[in-house]
C-alpha cells in the first residue's frame, strides 16, 4: 500500500508526541513535515533524526504554519492532522476548511491512539482554558497525595523550546537541574514550585521514555497539563478546572471542551471573583454536558508580602505570559493586587517595550496596560528586562509563578504577588483523593 503523506500542525508539544506514539514506526505513513505556531522560533528547526525512528534518518523539517497551503501543495500532502491546543473552534474550523480546500483530510487524534498506559495510578490535572488556576490546584493534589504518604512525581506537558535531541527525557530534583538543562521562564514557572515542595518534575519530547523513567520512583504519576490540552497518559483521575470569569469558553475551545467533557472532578476556581450569575451558569453548563462530575469550589486568594509598598505608587505590573497571550485574559493576579493595595497608576509599559516584547504586543494587541513575562528564549528574556528597566514607576509589582528578579536584573523596587487554592465547603480534594488511594 502507498505510503499516506502527512503534515502535522504544531507548536512543539502535542504534535510530537502525536508522531512519537502514533507515526514514528508506522509503515502506512510518511511525515512529510511539522508547521509551527503559538511559539516563537521553532520554525525553520528539524524533529531531529535521533527522535524520528528508522523510518526518518534525517528527521523532519519543521516550517512556519503560514505556508501549510503551499506546503500541501508542493508534496501533495493526504493528511493534515491538527496538534496543538488552547484555539477557539471556530479558529479549528477554519484551519480545517484549508486542508479540505486543498484537497486533503483534516484529523484529530483522539485519546485512544496517543494517551499511554502507566503501571502506576496517574491523576491528572488539567483545565479547559490557559489561566485557569490549574497550576495552583496541581500543587494542591500534590500535596495532599504527599501527605497520605505516596511518592508523588510529576509530569509536565512538553515545552521543548531549545535542543530536542538534549531535551528527549528531563529530570528536575534541584533548582541546579533548572539551570542545568537552560530552562525558560515558562518552564522555571512550572517545575520550581514543584522542585520546592520535594516533588521530582519530568519532562521533555519523548513522553513514553519519560514515563517509563517516573515510574521507577513514583508510587502516584501526576499529570501536570498545559495549555487546556487534554493528558498523554491513561489517566484514572481527571481533575479539570474552570473559570466562571469565562464562563462558556468550557465548550467554546478545543481540546478544553473535551477536557471538560471526560473530566471526573471539574474545580470551579475564582469563585471570589466572579459574580454568582455567571458561577450559576457555570455550574447549569456541567449539569448539561458532564452531570456526573464531582463539582468543587475553590478561590485563589493572592499573598503578597509588603503589600504596603503597593499603596499611592506608581507601578509596573508583570503578569504571566502565556495566561494573557494563549488565555486571552485581560489580566492576572498583578492586576488584583495593584488594584487591591491602591496603586496611584498603573503605568503602561507599551511605549517602552523593545525587541521581542514589542513583538508580542503586535501579536497579541488586546493586552494592555500590564507586561507579559514572555521568556521563550535568552533574547526575549534580555528584552523584558530591557523592557521592565525602561518603564518609569516607583514599583514592579510581580505576577508570575517564579521571582523573576532571579532571571532578571531589575532596577526597580519590586513585590511579589502568590496565590494559593482554597477550597470551599464539601466535597473537596482531599475527600476526592481518599476515596481515590483506598481503591487502589
Amino acid at each position: 500500500m502507498e505510503k499516506r503523506k502527512v503534515l502535522i500542525m504544531g507548536a512543539a508539544g502535542r504534535d510530537f508526541h502525536n508522531f512519537n506514539v502514533f507515526f514514528r514506526n508506522n509503515p502506512n505513513y510518511e511525515v512529510v513535515c511539522f508547521t509551527a505556531t503559538q511559539i516563537p522560533d521553532i520554525a525553520d528547526k528539524k524533529y531531529p533524526a535521533e527522535l524520528s525512528g528508522d523510518l526518518y534518518p534525517d528527521g523532519i523539517p519543521i516550517y512556519d504554519e503560514k505556508d501549510m497551503e503551499k506546503l500541501i501543495k508542493k508534496h501533495d500532502i493526504d493528511d493534515v492532522v491538527f496538534a496543538y491546543s488552547d484555539v477557539p473552534h471556530e479558529y479549528l474550523m477554519h484551519k480545517a476548511s484549508i486542508a479540505h480546500k486543498m484537497g486533503a483530510n483534516f484529523i484529530l487524534l483522539g485519546p485512544k491512539d496517543t494517551m499511554v498506559k502507566s503501571s502506576k495510578p496517574v491523576v491528572s490535572v488539567c483545565a479547559i482554558r490557559t489561566g485557569c488556576g490549574k497550576s495552583q490546584t496541581t500543587r494542591s493534589v500534590a500535596k495532599i497525595l504527599q501527605d497520605m504518604g505516596k511518592k508523588v512525581v510529576a509530569i509536565r506537558h512538553p515545552m521543548p523550546y531549545g535542543d530536542l535531541a538534549k531535551q528527549a527525557v528531563q529530570r528536575f530534583a534541584t533548582l541546579e537541574d533548572l539551570k542545568k538543562h537552560e530552562c525558560t521562564i515558562e518552564e522555571m514557572e512550572e517545575y520550581e514550585p514543584h522542585i520546592n515542595s520535594g516533588i521530582v518534575v519530568y519532562a521533555g519530547v519523548d513522553y513514553e521514555k519519560i514515563l517509563r523513567e517516573a515510574e521507577k520512583e513514583a508510587d502516584v504519576i501526576l499529570w501536570d497539563g498545559g495549555n487546556n490540552d487534554f493528558p498523554f497518559y491513561k489517566s484514572d483521575l481527571e481533575i479539570v478546572v474552570v473559570d466562571p470569569l469565562r464562563v462558556g469558553h468550557e465548550m467554546l475551545y478545543h481540546p478544553g471542551e473535551t477536557n471538560f467533557r471526560r473530566a471526573d472532578v471539574i474545580v470551579i476556581n475564582k469563585v471570589d471573583s466572579a459574580n454568582i450569575e455567571e458561577v450559576n451558569e457555570l455550574r447549569e453548563n456541567i449539569m448539561k454536558v458532564n452531570p456526573d462530575a464531582v463539582v468543587v469550589e475553590a478561590a485563589s486568594p493572592i499573598f503578597v508580602k509588603d503589600y504596603e509598598k503597593i499603596k499611592n505608587k506608581k507601578v509596573l505590573v508583570v503578569e504571566d505570559g502565556p495566561t494573557l497571550t494563549h488565555g486571552e485574559m485581560d489580566f492576572g493576579a498583578g492586576i488584583v493586587a495593584a488594584t487591591k493595595f491602591g496603586a496611584a497608576e498603573i503605568i503602561d509599559p507599551k511605549p517602552y517595550a523593545v525587541g521581542k516584547i514589542t513583538e508580542t504586543f503586535k501579536k497579541y494587541p488586546y493586552i494592555e496596560g500590564l507586561l507579559p513575562a514572555m521568556g521563550y528564549s535568552g533574547q526575549q528574556v534580555k528584552d523584558l528586562e530591557t523592557t521592565i528597566n525602561n518603564t518609569p514607576c516607583d514599583l514592579v509589582v510581580i505576577g508570575t509563578p517564579i521571582d523573576l528578579n532571579r532571571v532578571c536584573n531589575i532596577k526597580h523596587d519590586t513585590v511579589r504577588v502568590t496565590y494559593e487554592l482554597q477550597e470551599i465547603g464539601k466535597p473537596d480534594l482531599k475527600d476526592i483523593l481518599s476515596d481515590f488511594v483506598n481503591k487502589l
